[in-house]
């Protein structure tokens, strides 16, 4: 009896390492910084390539913020435009002129 729960303990203890070793791999494979126990990194990523992407993708976000408030400030100009009440007129005016049939 005392066998079968010393092999009953050392299947689980088996494979709660085996969990964890495949755990850390996919980690390890997809990019993730390995923790500690505390959940804090044990090697951090301080890559150039890792900072260079970073400042990329920065700058087109920059970019990208500057060319919609450029967007919606056209937009609004449009819109003031249509809105306007001499515009209105005028196509009115230009409807009266056509004839119609």
């Amino acid at each position: 009896m005392d066998m079968d729960k010393a092999l009953l303990f050392s299947i689980i203890g088996a494979m709660a390492l085996a969990g964890w070793v495949f755990t850390t791999w996919l980690r390890v494979k997809h990019g993730y910084p390995l923790e500690n126990s505390w959940g804090k990194a044990v090697y951090p990523k301080n890559g150039s390539e890792e900072m260079e992407r970073i400042k990329l993708l920065s700058n087109e976000n920059a970019q990208l913020r500057a060319e919609l408030g450029s967007i919606k400030d056209r937009l609004a100009n449009v819109e003031r435009i249509v809105t306007d009440d001499s515009h209105r007129l005028s196509q009115e005016m230009e409807g009266l002129r056509t004839p119609r049939n």
